[in-house]
């Protein structure tokens, strides 16, 4: 997924959201086993009213779907398909275009289905606990597993759909598909003749400002917040852990590997996470 340029940095502050990293200093904390802390979180899920989820590619690996800069990650084993996800290349360059479409073509989001933390936090909505779920995800798949598209807040966009970059056309990415197999490598817009491409965000192009409020006013009304399975490095939604703890949110990591928000967490884990999210959600 890509991450934010020094562009959208500066649109997020205009729209009068704090961009600052706080000071992450690793706090002393009593030695918990896992199954301990599992059972805190659980109990913090259990009285919270309003539970805000921040879902990164770490809960997709589950469900067959590479992450990008992990050691087996796309990017970390090729990195030429970088260019793919890089607007100026794609714009530019229609042998770059040919090659993300044939990308697009066998993108495993086609066969993947949701795991058991998918279905955990799909759960977690039907109890009436939700308030809403912020993910980097482009796949879908907390759709998939019966998360209404209402409480899903997809800051990089969504690759089950196209755009067209010239006016604007959105549609069905299936529909398009279809035509790469009679024989487009490069299919244009049929209303304009315009580039069309997945409706995610690129490298080098804004997110959407309207969808990176909205989760950051998510993030600052939840009672808990639980980031799962991202490296909270990508901003500015990485911003939305510091809202939710400045406005008195527990909140809960589960990831692999460290993140810089860490010290500010009430609770880190790092197992295994669609296990762990049946065990803390249900």
């Amino acid at each position: 997924m890509a991450s934010v340029k020094p562009d959208c940095f500066r649109m997020w502050r205009g729209a009068g959201m704090k961009m600052e990293t706080p000071t992450v200093r690793p706090q002393e904390r009593d030695i918990v086993q896992p199954d301990a802390m599992i059972g805190k979180v659980r109990a913090w899920v259990a009285q919270a009213r309003r539970v805000v989820v921040l879902t990164g590619a770490g809960i997709s690996t589950e469900s067959g779907i590479p992450d990008f800069r992990g050691p087996q990650g796309v990017w970390t084993r090729d990195p030429e398909a970088e260019k793919l996800s890089d607007i100026r290349y794609y714009m530019a360059d229609a042998e770059i275009r040919k090659k993300a479409w044939q990308a697009r073509l066998v993108h495993p989001a086609w066969e993947a289905r949701p795991n058991a933390g998918h279905e955990a936090i799909a759960g977690l909505e039907r109890r009436g606990k939700l308030h809403a779920l912020i993910t980097q995800n482009i796949d879908g798949l907390h759709q998939k597993a019966g998360n209404s598209p209402e409480c899903v807040i997809e800051v990089h966009g969504t690759v089950l759909k196209v755009v067209c970059m010239s006016c604007g056309w959105k549609g069905p990415m299936q529909e398009t598909l279809i035509r790469l197999l009679t024989g487009e490598d490069d299919p244009p817009c049929t209303l304009c003749g315009g580039i069309l491409k997945s409706d995610t965000i690129s490298f080098g192009q804004n997110l959407v400002p309207e969808v990176i409020a909205r989760a950051m006013r998510s993030a600052a009304e939840a009672d808990c917040f639980i980031a799962i399975g991202t490296s909270l490095q990508v901003y500015p939604i990485a911003g939305a852990v510091s809202e939710a703890k400045e406005a008195g949110a527990r909140v809960v990591i589960v990831n692999a590997e460290p993140t810089p928000f860490d010290g500010i967490a009430d609770a880190v884990l790092r197992v295994p996470i669609g296990k762990t999210l049946a065990r803390i959600l249900l």
